[in-house]
């Protein structure tokens, strides 16, 4: 799976319209970043990858990037 293509799981994840993130992005600056979407993401992560997360790495994550990396 390309870069994009995770990228824009993560915005559905999100609620973000396809485009709007980029791997540098802190998902600080972004209010959509919250425990509802870190859900979203553990189960997104379940599905897709196989790839048990728990909140706890989840809530290391500083930008875009630790999440596409979490998906490798």
């Amino acid at each position: 799976m390309s870069t994009k293509e995770k990228l824009i799981l993560i915005e559905e994840c999100m609620d973000l319209e396809e485009g709007t993130l980029k791997p540098e992005d802190n998902l600080a600056d972004y209010e959509e970043w919250d425990s509802v979407t870190a859900l979203s993401i553990i189960a997104m992560m379940d599905e897709q990858f196989h790839k048990v997360v728990s909140g706890g790495n989840l809530k290391e994550a500083k930008t875009v990037a630790d999440i596409l990396e979490m998906m490798e």
